[in-house]
């Protein structure tokens, strides 16, 4: 089924047409160009679109591949299992983060609820790392979608075969469009769905940043100012702007820093206000109209 025309507007009209003809395949007969179409193919999708160095590159792995000792399949495994990947998503990330990540990056789509999570964190502590890629690669859903030749696709745009409405948002929220990477989002290396998964709800759908003329990356909790300012006169011109921040250092000690919180300003005083939250270390990730 093709991404409505509403949805390609949020960054995934990429992915609108995924099929035999677009999809990254490992083919009979594969040229060497071939070949590194899927080697770039895998490293894109498991390192969510991640910048790789050229001394980053698994060379050993590659080498196999190219050789045809390792099947698409195993790559994959490869990569997952690597040093590399553990240093981008395992050892500086909350473990539900790594679970939201790998879900997104060897399954193609995000947790549908808080079971799947809860099961591959238990997984983790009884196991340990290998088993938990592992799970998602010998899984038959992996089998059923990619088998041994096919790189792993974002699979949560479509419908399919047991698809949940809810994996469509969920998905958006680790995604945030196809020209942004899984290290570089505002939210950082706290999980992104574990608000939503706990309460069992759907993930609210924000616009990638530039989509309406306003900066929009992700929509704060529920405890911080309020999206709209209703009644009341605020400075000249009466405008007022909600400024969300990311990352501000709470004041007292131990020094905390909170994953999200806005303020409601003034458009006379937005500039002074956008200063003084850059001298704490904070970024401002959101300005939008209140």
């Amino acid at each position: 089924m093709p991404i409505t025309a509403a949805a390609s507007r949020l960054g995934t009209s990429a992915y609108s047409n995924v099929n035999a003809n677009t999809r990254v395949e490992l083919r009979p007969n594969a040229t060497k160009e071939d070949i590194e179409n899927v080697i770039r193919a895998v490293y894109r999708q498991l390192l969510g679109n991640d910048y790789l160095m050229q001394s980053e590159r698994l060379v050993s792995a590659e080498s196999l591949f190219r050789d045809g000792n390792f099947t698409v399949r195993e790559f994959v495994r490869a990569v997952a299992k690597s040093e590399l990947y553990k240093k981008k998503f395992f050892y500086k990330n909350f473990q539900t983060r790594l679970i939201e990540l790998n879900y997104k990056h060897l399954l193609g789509r995000a947790p549908y609820d808080e079971s799947e999570v809860i099961f591959h964190l238990d997984l983790y502590e009884a196991e340990g790392y290998d088993a938990e890629i592992d799970s998602y690669i010998d899984s038959q859903e992996y089998q059923d979608n990619f088998g041994d030749n096919i790189v792993p696709y974002y699979r949560g745009f479509q419908y399919y075969s047991g698809a949940r409405t809810v994996g469509f948002t969920n998905l958006f929220k680790l995604y945030r469009g196809y020209a942004n990477s899984d290290t570089s989002q505002a939210e950082g290396n706290l999980p992104h769905l574990a608000r939503n998964l706990a309460k069992n709800q759907a993930s609210v759908i924000l616009s990638p940043s530039g989509n309406t003329g306003n900066w929009a990356y992700f929509r704060a909790s529920n405890d911080v100012a309020p999206g709209k300012c209703l009644g009341g006169s605020y400075g000249e011109s009466g405008r007022i702007y909600r400024v969300e921040v990311a990352a501000i250092k709470g004041a007292g000690y131990p020094s905390v820093r909170r994953s999200s919180t806005a303020f409601l300003v003034p458009y006379e005083q937005l500039s002074a206000k956008m200063q003084q939250i850059q001298r704490t270390g904070a970024r401002i990730v959101s300005v939008t109209p209140a």
